[in-house]
């Protein structure tokens, strides 16, 4: 007599194939669908980085939340970085949906304009590492209220550049921007 050991573990394997794949397809049917991107917001590293800036800043009022949106890979994440009132390093992690309803109100009432003012890149392949020196503040004339870096992660996939991550951390006493990362 022959074993049914063969025949059930392709049983369980196709399975557990099945349960994977409607979990998979549970799981993107969950997700909002992601808007296309204008062409030239994603065309090139500097149209990508261009338009993430352009797309949060402003004066008070709404943003282009597609716009914003369109930028980022699917699982996509944003990643500030501080101290906390002890001084503990603190980081959160957010998907570009929980930035937009997290600084949306914000926007909603007061006016954003962040630009960059540096920055450094390094290729390789498919992918870069965009180092962004930004600028706050709260009318293009005013001096920045707030400097710091934002690291992004692109990725591009023979059509486009993607955003993967932005982490950042902002300028604060005893933390400096450090001049190479000021431009010339």
């Amino acid at each position: 007599m022959r074993s049914s050991r063969p025949l059930r573990r392709v049983l369980l394997t196709a399975l557990a194939g099945l349960l994977s794949t409607g979990m998979a397809a549970s799981a993107a049917a969950q997700q909002p669908a992601m808007p296309d991107a204008p062409p030239e917001d994603v065309a090139t590293i500097d149209a990508i980085i261009a338009a993430v800036y352009e797309s949060i800043s402003g004066p008070a009022g709404p943003r282009d939340w597609d716009r914003f949106r369109s930028l980022f890979v699917p699982g996509a994440r944003l990643i500030p970085t501080g101290r906390t009132a002890a001084g503990e390093a603190s980081v959160q992690v957010w998907t570009p949906d929980e930035y937009a309803e997290r600084v949306a109100p914000y926007f909603n009432e007061s006016p954003f304009f962040e630009v960059e003012a540096a920055r450094i890149v390094e290729e390789f392949g498919s992918i870069a590492h965009v180092f962004s020196t930004y600028e706050s503040r709260r009318d293009p004339a005013d001096a920045p209220f707030q400097r710091g870096i934002n690291s992004f992660q692109l990725f591009n996939d023979g059509t486009r550049w993607w955003v993967v991550t932005i982490f950042w951390d902002a300028e604060r006493d005893g933390n400096p921007i450090p001049a190479k990362y000021l431009g010339g």
